[in-house]
């Protein structure tokens, strides 16, 4: 871990103990892609595999590869604020801070999310954050009263974003027709992304006529994920982007063990299929896209 990061700890994902088990091992790296790109949602700060991996070795691994930086995405305060000290210790990382749509009735149940979503707003202004997210809606994980909570979060956090000038990562599961609805009443943010774009078709039209950026994640590597195919076979390119959401959604062939950004060269190979797409050239766009996105690592 980065010295100046040796304080946050690394929280491990649910059921992630510290026992042998191959599935928690890391696979090997990919083959280097021929034009740098980025990682656009990951999590530093979760740890899936057996041993606990620091930013700058992370960091390392993907640029070997030619993923010459990430957006490191904050899910709650203790995420959000090791995000601020993440991009001030990595120079190739970017930030995204929120409370993510699950977290937030938890928050509201404390009566503490008012406090919450200001600290968030006080985070984000740091030159280095340059999103609000992740924030949206679930209807997976979260049921009854606490759609109250996750649309009023999801609103303010647009309002954040739009106030700051940032963009607006969202997280949208099972909820695709409540995320569009919200965004139109409340007037989307410049810059729109569909974090781990879940959709199909007729979502990615809909993000299409609005300017939203789809970003694709290893799921679009499953089998059972022709919908995430032929949404991406039919977005434009310059609204596609790609991630990892590691440590979660490893890409095919590795689906199951622990992800991180230097995998991102098997969902860009993926992509260049999908697409028909020389693969230099979508790497090029890939990357354009995320600057004109999130701005410069610079």
């Amino acid at each position: 871990m980065c010295d100046s990061l040796a304080p946050a700890p690394y929280r491990a994902s649910p059921g992630a103990e510290d026992k042998p088990d191959p599935r928690r091992e890391y696979p090997p790296a990919p083959e280097p892609l021929p034009v740098p790109v980025m990682d656009n949602h990951t999590h530093l700060d979760f740890r899936h595999g057996l041993i606990e991996v620091s930013v700058r070795d992370a960091m390392d691994s993907a640029q070997a590869v030619g993923v010459q930086g990430a957006v490191q995405v904050g899910c709650d305060l203790e995420s959000s604020r090791f995000t601020v000290q993440a991009v001030e210790a990595d120079p190739r990382l970017l930030g995204a801070v929120a409370i993510h749509p699950n977290d937030a009735p938890v928050y509201a149940g404390r009566g503490e999310l008012e406090s919450a979503l200001a600290e968030i707003e006080d985070l984000a202004a740091h030159p280095r954050i340059r999103a609000i997210g992740e924030t949206g809606l679930d209807f997976f994980r979260t049921h009854g009263e606490g759609l109250t909570h996750q649309r009023y979060s999801f609103r303010r956090h647009i309002d954040i974003a739009k106030r700051l000038g940032l963009t607006l990562q969202i997280h949208d599961r099972d909820a695709h027709d409540d995320v569009v609805q919200v965004l139109r009443e409340e007037g989307s943010p410049e810059r729109v992304v569909f974090h781990c774009f879940s959709g199909d078709e007729d979502l990615a039209q809909i993000c299409n006529e609005n300017g939203w950026y789809m970003s694709f994640a290893g799921t679009m590597t499953f089998k059972n994920a022709a919908n995430l195919r032929s949404a991406l076979a039919i977005a434009e390119p310059d609204r596609i982007l790609v991630e990892t959401d590691s440590p979660f959604l490893t890409p095919h062939p590795h689906r199951g063990r622990p992800n991180a950004s230097y995998m991102v060269p098997y969902t860009v190979r993926s992509m260049a299929e999908v697409t028909k797409s020389d693969l230099a050239e979508l790497c090029s766009r890939l990357a354009e896209n995320t600057l004109e996105a999130y701005g410069s690592w610079a």
